[in-house]
């Protein structure tokens, strides 16, 4: 999952990146509004974590652009401002959770996923299909309770198909969720990737099909 960070302390953003990088997220970053504006503009995302005291436009501002746009982008808002209007005056803008400066990590990951789960229709935090489950917080796939090895490239991918069961997911997509900006990747080397996924699926009634020219869609064996 990609998520975009709003934030224009450095000190503070890079350890937001390095931390959600280190749990799996693909992560961009922005240091002031209208960057974070021009960024959500385009459908890549899966949450912003969103400061509020942004230079050149606030994070309010921000979030109002975003809900306009019709956005069901799940939004953290992270902020130093912990005073009850400020909180109330996010969510009612459409924040989806305020969390106050200074702030567990654990916690913040921890509202992270719940963020995710919660703006991908999933309640539960494991996902089971056929023989295959998905533990969404440890980022950890089994099969009849024994675990399945996956690279870090393997798991974002099957992350990425098992939250949209059913539904197609172009190359393009999984390219956009799985890959921050400054980082390349060829289409090639997802097919390697979805390929990897597919092989080490045999037996648990779960499959990857290819459907040529659109994408990739997870399904039941029938």
């Amino acid at each position: 999952m990609r998520i975009l960070i709003t934030e224009d302390d450095d000190a503070l953003a890079e350890a937001l990146e390095v931390t959600l990088a280190r749990a799996g997220y693909a992560v961009d970053r922005v240091s002031n509004g209208t960057a974070a504006d021009e960024a959500l503009k385009q459908d890549v995302f899966g949450l912003v974590i969103l400061d509020l005291g942004l230079p050149k436009l606030d994070g309010f501002e921000v979030l109002k652009r975003l809900r306009r746009r019709n956005a069901a982008l799940p939004v953290l808002i992270l902020s130093g401002r912990e005073q009850p209007e400020h909180k109330v005056m996010g969510l009612d803008l459409g924040a989806d959770d305020y969390l106050v400066k200074p702030f567990s990590v654990n916690e913040l990951l921890a509202r992270v996923r719940a963020l995710l789960r919660r703006g991908g229709a999933v309640t539960s935090a494991v996902l089971q299909y056929g023989k295959l489950a998905f533990d969404t917080v440890e980022r950890m796939a089994s099969v009849d309770g024994c675990a399945v090895e996956l690279s870090a490239h393997e798991t974002g991918v099957l992350e990425v198909l098992i939250h949209r069961f059913g539904r197609v997911v172009s190359k393009e997509q999984l390219v956009e969720q799985l890959y921050s900006y400054d980082q390349e990747v060829s289409a090639n080397a997802i097919e390697v990737y979805v390929h990897r996924v597919r092989k080490k699926l045999n037996g648990t009634g779960v499959c990857v099909r290819t459907l040529y020219g659109r994408g990739y869609r997870m399904d039941l064996l029938t």
